[in-house]
């Protein structure tokens, strides 16, 4: 019957469950190596170590991949931060322009400086009322608001021990004013705009003394700005450079890299599937799971490799509850390949997740093919007893 690696039976769904209930785990890894050959895949569940060069320079190679992952991620939340800070200075010196005119000529009958200053103050507090209110009360919840891809916040939940953090949206937000923190961040610059009003108008004998006093800190908030805008350039670049050192394309967005450390562990309950993804990336609104293949390029996409990456299409679509269209398998820096989800892929994963269960309880692994390239090619060959290939 062959080296069995688990206990269990078949379940109602056909996938291996064992006297808990719980399905026979599976990583995304050990499909791939099932598919390329039974036999490795046995060897490596019995503790055979892949050897060779080609081992250890893929290694090195995801290390820079994730590496340079982490720097384009860091920077995109460095840029966004920048151009936020930049905006509000902004929007802040456009009305102390507008109002300082207003101040300077604005008819003298009306409320005098002083009363102005005092309804100003009042509004400026219930404004900040209002933004500590919105903070602390879940009124979203009340409301029954989503932002317009839910499944992003949630994921960026998932994978917080990555370390991508957002700034004020979840990363690849796309939803408007009521999430994502705008509508506090909006209330907040309002007390801050307003409150400064009132300040010139209490400071000031008349509107021509308030309406200088705007100015004059217009044109402070001018250099502040200016100087705020040569960082968020300056990040900018830096972004653009990260980008194009990882190999993405523009608009592309990194919600989740794999460094092997700190990565969160996608799960399906349902089949005992699990495995890390080396990314997964936000295009056009979709979470698209990409896996990198550091060895030489090959003609067409393997097919194990097509299986591996299936699994983390799957593992995305269950911890998103979004459909991912496809997967993006990549050989190097510019040779990329779609593998599109449907059910005919959805059937083949399954498939094949319940034939390595099976295996893993009835034993039996055998090898696959009969080219002996493919046998020359493994990195368990050394401890293979059904090798084709002689040294």
């Amino acid at each position: 019957m062959g080296v069995t690696f688990a206990e269990g039976s078949e379940g109602p769904e056909g996938f291996y469950i064992d006297s808990n209930g719980k399905p026979l785990p599976v990583s995304a890894s050990e499909l791939e190596r099932y598919t390329y050959c039974p036999v490795s895949w046995r060897l490596a569940k019995e503790g055979a170590a892949g050897v060779g060069d080609a081992i250890s320079s893929g290694m090195e190679k995801h290390k820079q991949i994730h590496e340079g992952m982490n720097d384009f991620q860091s920077s995109i939340i460095k840029l966004r931060r920048e151009l936020l800070i930049w905006t509000w200075w902004f929007g802040i010196i456009i009305a102390f322009t507008i109002d300082s005119i207003a101040f300077l000529y604005i008819d003298d009958l009306l409320n005098s400086p002083m009363e102005l200053a005092k309804i100003l103050s009042m509004w400026s507090v219930s404004c900040l009322g209002a933004a500590i209110l919105s903070i602390v009360l879940p009124w979203r919840n009340w409301l029954n608001m989503e932002p317009t891809v839910s499944e992003i916040e949630t994921i960026s939940q998932t994978f917080e021990a990555t370390g991508l953090e957002p700034t004020w949206n979840p990363i690849g937000f796309l939803g408007g004013w009521f999430s994502g923190g705008k509508t506090e961040a909006g209330l907040l610059l309002c007390t801050i705009v307003i409150g400064l009003h009132a300040i010139a108008l209490a400071a000031a004998d008349n509107r021509s003394q308030a309406g200088f006093i705007l100015i004059v800190t217009a044109f402070v908030w001018t250099f502040l700005a200016t100087w705020q805008l040569q960082k968020s350039l300056f990040a900018e670049n830096e972004m653009i450079e990260n980008r194009n050192r990882v190999g993405l394309d523009e608009g592309t967005q990194l919600v989740y890299s794999d460094d092997d450390k700190s990565s969160g562990l996608l799960l399906d309950e349902k089949t005992g599937l699990r495995g890390r993804p080396d990314q997964i990336v936000v295009i056009d609104g979709e979470f698209i799971p990409v896996e990198q293949k550091t060895g030489r390029v090959p003609k067409k996409p393997h097919q194990s490799h097509r299986m591996q990456l299936l699994a983390y299409v799957s593992l995305v679509e269950t911890n998103t509850n979004k459909s991912p269209p496809y997967g993006v398998l990549k050989y190097g820096e510019d040779d990329a390949h779609q593998v599109f989800w449907d059910e005919h892929a959805m059937e083949t994963l399954y498939s094949t997740i319940k034939e390595v269960q099976k295996v893993m309880v009835e034993g039996g692994a055998k090898r696959n093919h009969e080219r002996e390239g493919k046998c020359r090619n493994c990195s368990r060959r050394h401890a293979c007893e059904q090798s084709l290939f002689t040294e």
